[in-house]
């Protein structure tokens, strides 16, 4: 009883036994009940048809007629007099005079009546039908009807009754074949496939299933599937990326260290060594801050808090926090806001986004090139725009910039400094906001950096 299969079976076989129970009684009750009452309306109208030719043309030739008209027939006919004594009888052997002697002592009967109806017991029913002739001449006529006829219907309609059973019984058990075909095997499959799910194989392929609640289910777990494997694959690309990324600085810091602590090394020599290891040192902290950071946006641990700053002082006071860097490699920044209007965001998070934005714009850059920070209302969004004149994008590749540990030429960046977590963290922090960041750029020319945010709650 363990598989739906069998659980479904039994309650719409419980289901099915019971309706077909009761419209089978019913049926075969109210069947039955028409059948003997059209028996029962068939010998009132006979008897009541001989009766009304007697009255009508009474004589010994109309009695013999109406006896006549009964012989070897299924019924039988019985005229008495007024006295009780028989004056014509189709009965030759007197059988029913004995089995019904009873009936002839006890007619009381002013119209029409069944005086007999026991078909199940007793071998005929019977009716009465008084009759009066003018003058004192009065009496019944007694009609028998065998009940042959109607118990052999009963017998046959118990036989077809239970041969339908039969049948039901056989669709029903094609009906739970044809059940656990299309119903439970696909549950069974998808049973399969979450196990394989939980024990980390996500090479779940479930076939196509119908469009209904099953189909929707097996639809949700090949998805769920797809996910988890992409998941997978993009942790263990992630893993081996840090992996590289830590791997470098410590090579530096573990190999200049050596060199560093060579005795009869000159002081200059020895200070150029360790401002490299100085300078691995800071980057590999700036890559661990950025992978937790990374790390807390993926457990959604933070927490944007929005509230309304003024736009202007807030971009001038980023601009002066950038200026020595832009001046030491003789870079304009150039602040356009023309108006001071208010900002609805996170002042920290949102500083962030900026200042990672203006790094990188330096970074990328030649020397005495201007990059430009421009911020203004446009109905009921802002937009923030970083433009510089640096190197550009590969048109190819700026939808990819935004994956983590994704950099454009790779091999250049590692001298830029760049981990490919920076626009990761940016585009992360700028949904968190509700906004979008878009790019345009092109190689060679340099890029605009695009940030929408909503002005208002």
């Amino acid at each position: 009883m363990n598989r739906i299969s069998t659980k479904l079976a039994m309650y719409f076989f419980l289901a099915v036994l019971i309706m077909q129970s009761f419209f089978m009684y019913y049926l075969h009750q109210n069947m039955i009940h028409t059948r003997v009452e059209e028996e029962f309306s068939t010998l009132l109208v006979n008897g009541a048809n001989h009766r009304d030719v007697l009255i009508e043309n009474y004589s010994d030739m109309t009695i013999q007629h109406i006896v006549l008209m009964e012989e070897h027939k299924v019924r039988e006919v019985m005229i008495i007099n007024g006295t009780g004594d028989i004056i014509g009888s189709s009965d030759k052997s007197s059988m029913l005079l004995e089995e019904y002697q009873f009936l002839l002592s006890d007619l009381d009967q002013e119209k029409d009546t069944i005086l007999v109806s026991d078909w199940r017991n007793s071998p005929y029913i019977v009716s009465a039908h008084p009759y009066r002739i003018k003058g004192d001449q009065s009496g019944y006529i007694l009609m028998f009807q065998s009940t042959d006829s109607m118990n052999q219907m009963v017998d046959d309609m118990n036989t077809h009754f239970v041969i339908a059973g039969i049948t039901s019984f056989i669709v029903l058990f094609m009906i739970y074949a044809l059940l656990s075909k299309v119903l439970t095997r696909p549950l069974i499959q998808m049973k399969e496939a979450t196990q394989k799910l939980s024990k980390g194989d996500f090479d779940v392929r479930l076939p196509y299933a119908s469009k209904d609640e099953l189909g929707e289910l097996s639809s949700s777990i090949q998805k769920l599937a797809n996910d988890l494997e992409h998941l997978k694959n993009e942790r263990n690309e992630f893993l081996a990326s840090i992996a590289h990324e830590l791997s470098t600085p410590l090579t530096y810091l573990i190999g200049y260290s050596k060199v560093a602590m060579r005795k009869g090394l000159a002081d200059k020599e020895r200070n150029y060594y360790l401002d490299i290891i100085g300078e691995e040192s800071e980057r590999m902290k700036n890559l661990v801050k950025d992978l937790l950071d990374l790390a807390r946006m993926d457990e959604t641990s933070f927490t944007v808090s929005k509230s309304y700053f003024g736009a202007y002082p807030f971009l001038q006071n980023i601009c002066k926090l950038v200026a020595p860097s832009y001046e030491t490699k003789k870079m304009r920044l150039h602040l356009v806001c023309e108006e001071d209007f208010q900002l609805y965001a996170d002042s920290l998070r949102l500083e962030q986004i900026i200042l990672n934005l203006l790094d990188n714009a330096l970074k990328y850059s030649n020397e005495n090139a201007q990059v430009t920070l421009k911020a203004y209302q446009r109905g009921k969004e802002t937009i923030i725009s970083v433009t510089d004149t640096g190197m550009g994008i590969p048109a190819g590749e700026t939808e990819f910039i935004f994956e983590k540990l994704y950099r454009v030429e790779k091999s250049r960046s590692r001298a830029y400094g760049g981990s490919g977590m920076g626009l990761a963290i940016v585009k992360e922090l700028v949904e968190a906001h509700g906004g979008r960041i878009e790019v345009e750029s092109k190689l060679g020319e340099g890029s605009t950096f695009t940030i929408t945010l909503q002005s208002e709650v």
